[in-house]
């Protein structure tokens, strides 16, 4: 394929200016080129309660771990097993998760804690969130590696997986070099990033804290939630520059928009993370878990020729307020129109999907747990690329990248190249004012300026309080 393919991000937004993002390599636990099989060893009474009574338990249950491809094989014999996903936990064909620490702290194979074995269970290409994270590498954004394995539980065959990256603080350290410490929130459904009120019990419901459990500390989060919210229109360009990184957020929403993922935030409020970096304070968004794309759709949309300046829902703050800034949306016509001429090239992509398919066509038709949800055939698969399925598969893949590419055309406005508004960071909104005591969003007064990034209010000997943004 003919596609810029980044592995290095340096990144302007108004005086910053900072090296940051690195997609890592394939290693052998990503194998690009053949499709490796996986055997679990587990007690079968133990798989039994795992497929029914604890269909909705995260509880992880001691099995062995194979690997075998061409070049190598593996064996780690002690790793937790369960299912994993939300929905898909009522599929005939299951997701599953691998735990490589469960049982004996720190340990890890290839590097990885974890292993997510998705089954794909709703798209009959079987290629669909593959393809995706495949473009947002492409574009530079973060996202998960991804390959294919054949999977079997006690010698038998459960069929083609995706194999992709947990998101955790191994995926951060290969992505994040030396400034992979801070907190990690995994967003679930309902996670519109409307602020709640300064209580951390209000959020950590739906945005759950995956590293820095102990501290178990939301304050830069509800920050971030607050001021995105709450504040002023005309001071919104400068607070969000320094709250969160608005350009690799209008790189994987011209991404979001390109596939047709509305199972993410803009429109779902799903499926996705959010990162603060300790270096500068900001926080990433990184997008995941990208089956519902490429045609899917459960809601009677078009989602190929859907306005790419509506794509989003009224009520999501962060997607409305940062397009309604004219320089943020210049920069998202730039990033659009970057893609179109060298990342999301459709007769490019279909190359690429036909080939992905070769790869995975033995594995997959001899899959027959594809067939039991929704009844795909083999013959479903093969055509998979260039045929809608029906039903939910409204669209095929190569019908989808053509509409989405036409019509974006058509729709997109031209970058005009306007300049950042927000030239030097935020110290304060009113130097006038003189605070003598300062509090963070939830109350609690702050002892030390000097160690405190976010949101705090000061106030004054007279009791007047203002609000302040301090990140360094």
């Amino acid at each position: 394929m003919t596609l810029i393919r980044y592995s290095f991000i340096l990144m302007f937004t108004g005086a910053h200016c900072y090296a940051q993002l690195v997609h890592p390599n394939d290693n052998d636990a990503f194998l690009q080129n053949e499709v490796a099989s996986v055997y679990i060893t587990i007690a079968p009474q133990d798989l039994e309660t795992i497929l029914t009574d604890s269909i909705l338990s995260d509880y992880e249950y001691p099995a062995s771990f194979r690997y075998v491809s061409s070049i190598f094989s593996d064996s780690v014999e002690l790793v937790g097993f369960r299912l994993r996903g939300n929905t898909s936990r009522y599929s005939a064909k299951k997701s599953f998760k691998v735990a490589f620490n469960s049982f004996i702290s720190g340990q890890k194979w290839k590097g990885l804690e974890k292993l997510n074995l998705n089954g794909e269970h709703n798209d009959p290409s079987i290629m669909r969130s593959r393809m995706s994270n495949q473009l947002l590498k492409y574009a530079g954004v973060p996202c998960s590696r991804t390959s294919y394995v054949r999977l079997y539980v006690n010698e038998e065959y459960k069929g083609l997986y995706l194999n992709a990256e947990h998101i955790d603080d191994e995926f951060l350290q290969r992505r994040f070099i030396a400034d992979d410490e801070g907190n990690l929130y995994k967003c679930f459904w309902g996670a519109d990033l409307t602020y709640l009120g300064p209580n951390p019990l209000n959020y950590s419901e739906i945005y759950e804290l995956k590293t820095n459990k102990i501290q178990n500390d939301y304050t830069g989060l509800i920050s971030f939630i607050e001021a995105l919210n709450n504040t002023s229109e005309e001071e919104f360009p400068c607070v969000i520059q320094e709250l969160f990184d608005v350009d690799l957020y209008l790189r994987t929403l011209v991404m979001e928009i390109l596939i047709g993922h509305w199972d993410g935030y803009a429109v779902n409020k799903n499926n996705f993370y959010l990162y603060q970096r300790p270096s500068d304070g900001r926080f990433v968004f990184i997008e995941y878990d990208m089956d519902n794309t490429f045609g899917i759709d459960w809601d009677n949309v078009n989602w190929a020729i859907r306005d790419v300046y509506s794509w989003g829902e009224v009520d999501r703050p962060l997607y409305n307020r940062i397009m309604d800034v004219p320089y943020f949306r210049d920069r998202f016509n730039f990033y659009f129109q970057e893609a179109q001429e060298a990342i999301y090239l459709p007769s490019d992509f279909i190359t690429e999907c036909n080939e992905t398919q070769g790869l995975i066509a033995s594995a997959a038709l001899s899959d027959t747990y594809k067939e039991l949800d929704y009844g795909f055939t083999n013959e479903d698969f093969m055509n998979s690329i260039e045929s809608a399925f029906g039903m939910h598969v409204t669209t095929s893949i190569e019908d989808f990248v053509n509409d989405r590419y036409d019509t974006s055309l058509d729709q997109i406005d031209i970058c005009i190249g306007l300049s950042n508004p927000c030239e030097l960071g935020i110290a304060e909104l009113n130097n006038t004012f003189n605070p003598v005591r300062f509090y963070d969003v939830s109350g609690r007064e702050i002892s030390s300026l000097s160690t405190f990034n976010g949101v705090y209010i000061g106030q004054s000997i007279s009791g007047e309080v203002k609000k302040y943004y301090k990140y360094e």
